[in-house]
């Protein structure tokens, strides 16, 4: 059951993704290891990844489901500066539309923690020439 509570929750955040308007165009996958080659990298990839799941006992009846996914945005710059701040704005956007409202297609998800840490990926600049963001949303369900 936790797997595939983990993959609904996944789904919730591709589909609430793909059904939003950004500043530039997006279209997320659920991927279990996103791995990509090089020369498909000019293209921007948003993927969604589910990430963890742990359960809390809270009574014989209740218990308490926190599931991570990960979002993460890829693309080959060219490395200069209006390109690398429409990336991490594009991730500043799906951030808050992470924040701002329920996961699709599964209302009882409640978002618990978001984070983007670190916000960029240093090494993937430095050696691939590539933005790599990754945001961690943590969803709680209560079955």
């Amino acid at each position: 059951m936790t797997d595939s509570l983990l993959l609904a929750v996944a789904d919730g955040v591709v589909e609430g993704i793909n059904l939003a308007s950004f500043s530039q165009a997006v279209t997320a996958v659920r991927h279990y290891q996103p791995k990509f080659d090089l020369k498909e990298m000019d293209q921007l990839h948003v993927s969604v990844v589910p990430r963890s799941i742990t359960e809390k006992r809270l009574s014989r009846a209740l218990t308490a489901f926190d599931c991570a996914v990960d979002i993460g945005v890829q693309q080959r710059s060219d490395m200069d500066q209006p390109t690398l701040d429409a990336l991490s704005n594009l991730v500043a956007e799906i951030a808050e539309l992470m924040r701002a409202n329920p996961l699709w297609g599964f209302p009882e998800a409640r978002l618990i923690e978001l984070s983007n840490d670190p916000v960029f990926a240093p090494e993937h600049l430095d050696e691939l020439r590539q933005f790599t963001s990754v945001v961690r949303a943590t969803y709680r369900v209560w079955r």
